[in-house]
């Protein structure tokens, strides 16, 4: 086995994963409890999707639309997987693990690597280590975040909107047009549109290209 592969992987894995913190901790601000948190983690696996989830609950969405909003962020992994069915070729069971596994960093990663055999090591260790250091952080958040009672004395309350917005931003620093035109989306449909949608209209917005971007 290649050892910067191996050290590569498990950097990766332990670096991300360490935002679960955050995600357990936000996911109980939401509203929800440690087992449903847990659940989120080990089945959706998507950080974008499951902080879009939370924030959508946080905001007073329906839960429908919690769930478009984190099926909307989760698309570009449809896309990963496309392209490391190649790579990795996973049979049988093994396509429903790899397919969990087809994320942002197993793909960076496996995308680094110079030969195909490194590749698919790549694939493989940082989609596993990333799933079990973000999943037992994701329960310590919870953890903590339960043990601190009231959200509202922490602010935590805030926590869920927040890190929906800054899964934006990536977006809406290049470019102020598309800040303002999300803004005035999401306060024009407001009086109109249930809880949780004008967050998805703004994000819609975030990703329309404007003229002379590429």
């Amino acid at each position: 086995m290649n050892k910067q592969v191996l050290s590569t992987s498990l950097s990766v894995g332990i670096a991300t994963g360490l935002y679960g913190i955050s995600f357990g901790a936000i996911g109980v601000a939401a509203g929800l409890d440690v087992l449903s948190v847990m659940i989120l983690s080990l089945f959706m696996f998507s950080g974008g999707s499951q902080f879009a989830f939370v924030g959508v609950l946080a905001a007073g969405g329906a839960p429908i639309t919690a769930i478009t909003s984190a099926w909307l962020m989760g698309i570009r992994n449809s896309f990963y997987a496309l392209r490391l069915t190649s790579v990795v070729g996973p049979r049988g069971l093994m396509k429903l693990l790899a397919a969990q596994l087809s994320i942002d960093e197993s793909n960076a990663v496996s995308a680094a690597q110079e030969t195909r055999r490194d590749q698919k090591t790549g694939f493989w260790l940082t989609g596993i280590a990333v799933f079990v250091f973000w999943n037992i952080a994701t329960l310590v958040g919870a953890l903590a975040g339960n043990l601190m009672g009231s959200v509202e004395q922490w602010g935590l309350d805030a926590a869920a909107a927040a890190a929906f917005l800054g899964l934006l931003w990536p977006r809406l620093k290049d470019s102020w047009q598309l800040a303002l035109l999300g803004a005035i989306a999401a306060i024009a449909t407001t009086p109109f549109l249930p809880a949780g949608i004008p967050i998805l209209v703004a994000a819609a917005v975030a990703l329309i290209p404007l003229g002379g971007k590429k």
